[in-house]
């Protein structure tokens, strides 16, 4: 997951609620803290735990992902996806349309990663009974 190019944790969270048009009080509010903290940590001056960044996830409708990464909780260890790179950048859509658009890219990409690791299956793996002709007579019960 490639994410944008920021100083710090904190300036990455008030890049995202400026374009997600919230108001300090208002993502304060949502995430359960302080006004005065949420400023602290967007200054760069505290280090919010991993339970107060999934709040503040929560309250910009981005992944808490996301977060964790640029706070360096987890390593970044998905492979770079131009479609992710362009829907963060795009700032024409709210935090919740990029969240919605991302969470259906990556429900794809599940998908299509379970079903490429599951070998094709025939009818006979299905359980399947073959299909008898009308009569009721197999080639095999024919005599002739």
């Amino acid at each position: 997951m490639e994410l944008p190019k920021v100083a710090s944790l904190g300036e990455y969270i008030r890049q995202q609620r400026q374009q997600a048009k919230i108001s300090l009080r208002q993502l304060a509010a949502q995430a359960g803290v302080s006004n005065p903290y949420l400023s602290q940590v967007e200054r760069g001056l505290r280090k919010p735990s991993a339970e107060i960044l999934n709040q503040i996830a929560k309250g910009l409708h981005i992944s808490a992902q996301a977060l964790y990464v640029q706070a360096g909780l987890i390593e970044d260890r998905e492979p770079h996806s131009d479609v992710l790179a362009a829907i963060r950048a795009d700032v024409t859509l709210t935090g919740r349309q990029r969240q919605v658009l991302i969470d259906i890219y990556e429900s794809f990409r599940k998908e299509n990663r379970a079903d490429s690791a599951q070998p094709p299956q025939s009818a006979e793996h299905l359980g399947d009974d073959p299909v008898l002709p009308r009569d009721g007579i197999t080639p095999d019960s024919r005599e002739g």
